[in-house]
């Protein structure tokens, strides 16, 4: 008989951009799809997983040039560093496309020139907006408050000869992709993108730049240089063969699940799916665009300056500890905040008390009262309660596949240590060391049974999240470390020999770890600690010695325009310790302010107060809300901010 083929799995991290430093933002996505790579493979698929970077554009070709050198010498550097984080988080990628390779790039290139030869892409000439750290051009309907609407900074005006791709023609099929079935999830991604594109009209959208070299070259026009998302996108398709004779793509094809930060969403659900209308290729099945990591109300970007760096991290508490906290503390779909104390706490709750403790006290009883050796009980001595114990243990894999399919990592995760917590309560319920004081020899070998069960089916289920301690676990069961899933359930082991294993993480003094975290970021990011600070302090220098500062000019002063405005209405900001959202009226329209001030001011503190606002500044998402300026503060020997009031009327210069 032939063997049966395994069905297959093609699931896709974004593609990341060559610049800047890596942090914890870039390994949640890929994290979250090897975990959901791994599960896939252990539950009997063929997978195949791809991830990679996009190396060309604008700027890359500005940031080659600050660091004086090409930019294939500036992305190569930068893609060896990406595959090393990789390496380190133990990522099980099948696959590793960088837009740079060969066979990409002759596959772009024929993608265009069929999409021109078919009417869908023409040459026309741009004139509109441009945002220029997005590379995203927008029509003035598109912007919000006159800036970019996906990262709030100043737009330019452009005019540009370009070749278009003819999205408007595939504007009712889209709406109908995003409406009419579940290709994009989670729902409020779906509500953004009809009411913030797809409703306010699809235009054509400009795919080449002559303004720059950097990328691959139209063939039949090549003073046109091919621009991101034909470049980028079919990465997908190109990585499995697709225009070069690849097998991968009748086998994989389509893809079974694009994951990507929510930023990027509007490319992949609209732009990505007319390019493959306009090639007659199947649209992949879902697409999932998951929240952002914050760091200090703000999303963690490298371009922020604000992130962490995963080395570090790893370096201190090894990958499992990282895996383990990025998916389990953010609920897919929605922004999560990261704090170090919150990654310590995890450690010492969950991966040291909960399921360090449970492993070490049964391996530790295994061996002293039985020197190791667990067998299966008889029906006899099998209780009511134990038969309830069973059923959690045997209920867990549907559970958790379940969970993975949708994907609710977090979920997944809380349903295995919801039967770790279990196994925990069943020992202080048990006492095996009364059973054993009082004789019970059948009994305490039933309850130690069911609880190396319970440890073993749930190493099994941890394997694709974290990818260390269970196979320990499983050393110090006895056992080889299983490839599948098909022995996660109650009864599969006859006997046990259980050996003690080393714990692989000790609990964590926290005051102590924060403050040798905050000295290395200090260290790194260099800058000087608390203690400099206060040494040079105004009251601790010498007297006569002025404070030295940072001098502008008289026309440097008065590009800042400031105005008094009155707070009109206050509240928190969730998941936001220090953060208010306030609405403020400067004399001619509302406007909303996030500050920093919530650990001084209570909300209703401040509703009716004056304040000073920088009124010129730069709006910027500050916890996903658009912040219009920033109400100003003076820092007394307290070191808090207190608000400035100013006398006036709403609308008033402060000059």
């Amino acid at each position: 008989m032939a063997k049966k083929e395994k069905p297959t799995f093609y699931i896709t991290t974004p593609i990341y951009y060559a610049s800047g430093s890596l942090h914890i933002g870039h390994c949640y996505t890929t994290v979250c799809c090897d975990a959901i790579a791994r599960f896939k493979r252990m539950d009997g698929y063929d997978v195949f997983y791809l991830t990679g970077t996009d190396e060309h554009g604008q700027k890359v070709q500005q940031a080659a040039e600050e660091h004086g050198v090409s930019p294939k010498a500036f992305v190569d550097s930068l893609a060896d560093r990406i595959k090393a984080l990789w390496e380190r988080m133990d990522i099980s990628n099948d696959g590793f496309i960088r837009t740079t390779d060969e066979d990409h790039e002759k596959a772009v290139a024929d993608i265009f020139t069929k999409l021109y030869e078919k009417g869908d892409i023409y040459k026309s000439e741009y004139v509109g907006k441009y945002c220029k750290p997005c590379e995203s051009f927008w029509t003035d309907g598109q912007l919000v408050d006159g800036k970019c609407p996906d990262c709030g900074r100043e737009v330019e005006e452009a005019k540009e000869e370009c070749y278009f791709l003819r999205l408007s023609k595939y504007a009712d099929r889209i709406r109908k992709l995003l409406t009419e079935t579940d290709f994009l999830q989670p729902e409020s991604r779906v509500k953004e993108m009809v009411n913030n594109f797809i409703d306010k009209g699809l235009t054509d959208l400009a795919v080449t730049r002559t303004s720059f070299d950097w990328g691959i070259r139209v063939p039949f026009d090549p003073k046109h240089v091919i621009y991101v998302w034909i470049d980028a996108l079919p990465n997908y398709i190109t990585a499995l063969g697709y225009g070069h004779g690849g097998k991968n793509f009748e086998k994989y094809w389509p893809c079974d699940m694009h994951v990507m930060a929510k930023e990027i969403v509007r490319f992949h659900s609209i732009v990505w799916p007319a390019i493959l209308m306009a090639l007659d290729v199947p649209l992949p099945k879902r697409l999932y665009g998951h929240g952002w990591i914050m760091l200090d109300g703000d999303k963690m970007s490298k371009s922020k300056g604000n992130v962490v760096d995963p080395f570090i991290l790893t370096d201190r508490y090894g990958v499992d500890a990282l895996r383990y906290y990025l998916l389990s503390s953010m609920p897919f779909g929605e922004d999560s905040t990261y704090t170090n104390e919150l990654l310590l706490s995890s450690i010492n709750n969950n991966l040291v008390n909960d399921l360090g403790n449970l492993v070490r006290r049964t391996l530790a009883m295994s061996k002293q009262y039985f020197d190791g050796d667990i067998t299966k009980p008889k029906s006899d001595t099998v209780t009511q309660e134990d038969k309830n114990f069973q059923k959690a243990i045997d209920s867990l894999l549907p559970a958790v596949r379940a969970d993975v399919d949708k994907p609710q990592l977090s979920k997944a995760l809380e349903k295995i240590f919801g039967v770790i917590d279990l196994a925990n309560k069943y020992i202080d319920l048990n006492k095996p060391w009364v059973l054993n004081k009082e004789g019970e020899t059948a009994r305490l070998n039933a309850v130690l049974y069911h609880l190396l069960e319970a440890i073993r089916v749930c190493a099994n289920l941890l394997l694709p999240f974290m990818t260390k301690y269970p196979r320990r676990i499983f050393d110090g069961l006895g056992l080889s470390v299983p490839d599948g899933f098909d022995g996660a359930k109650y009864g599969v082991v006859k006997a046990y020999k259980t050996t003690e294993i080393e714990p692989i993480l000790n609990r964590l003094d926290i005051k102590k770890e924060l403050a040798e975290l905050e000295k290395i970021a200090e260290e790194v990011n260099g800058k000087k600690g608390k203690q400099d600070k206060k040494e040079n302090a105004p009251e601790n220098k010498p007297k006569g010695e002025d404070e030295k500062m940072e001098e502008i000019t008289i026309d440097e002063f008065f590009k800042t325009e400031l105005r008094v405005v009155r707070i009109e209405a206050c509240e928190k900001v969730e998941k936001s310790k220090k953060l208010l959202k306030s609405t403020v009226f400067d004399g001619t329209r509302r406007r909303t302010i996030v500050s920093g001030i919530a650990h001084v001011y209570k909300p209703e503190e401040l509703v009716g107060k004056n304040a000073a606002l920088v009124a010129n500044l730069k709006p910027a998402k500050l916890c996903g809300i658009l912040s219009e300026g920033m109400l100003l503060c003076s820092s007394g020997e307290d070191d808090l901010p207190h608000l400035i009031e100013p006398l006036g009327e709403p609308g008033d210069k402060i000059c």
